[in-house]
């Protein structure tokens, strides 16, 4: 374990492996990159997805990681996620769980607040995703 990055799931929590979060996550300092809410338009600002959970998950996640990748970040630097799904519902879990689990494969996944909403910023959003990360902790 990296003493500049430690991910934490404390004796005495729910397990979060099948969810793409970890309880706590603590970083030294370093470059700390905040990305605004990334969700499922193109860069045309098309919706990607229709309605589907799923495929909105997986481009708002796409999103991310080029918001990322332009501050010099990858997944492995997030240290916390807020994921806000419209109308959320417990079925809603494992689906974003595994978009979740698939983008921070290959490593721990970040801290991580869900809250279900009325609605986003634009009709037809599914789902909203922010991102704090730390880079070269």
């Amino acid at each position: 374990m990296s003493l500049a990055k430690q991910h934490l799931d404390p004796a005495g929590l729910f397990s979060t492996q099948d969810l793409g979060f970890t309880h706590v996550v603590t970083s030294a300092p370093g470059k700390t990159v905040y990305v605004s809410g990334q969700t499922a338009w193109d860069a045309e600002r098309k919706l990607v997805g229709g309605n589907d959970l799923a495929k909105q998950a997986e481009q708002a996640l796409r999103n991310l990681r080029v918001a990322l990748q332009s501050a010099g970040a990858t997944p492995r630097d997030v240290v916390f996620t807020r994921v806000m799904v419209v109308d959320y519902k417990p079925a809603d879990a494992a689906v974003v769980g595994a978009a979740l689990g698939a983008f921070f494969a290959g490593g721990p996944p970040p801290a991580s607040t869900w809250i279900g909403v009325q609605a986003l910023a634009a009709p037809g959003f599914r789902i909203e995703i922010e991102a704090i990360a730390v880079v070269g902790a």
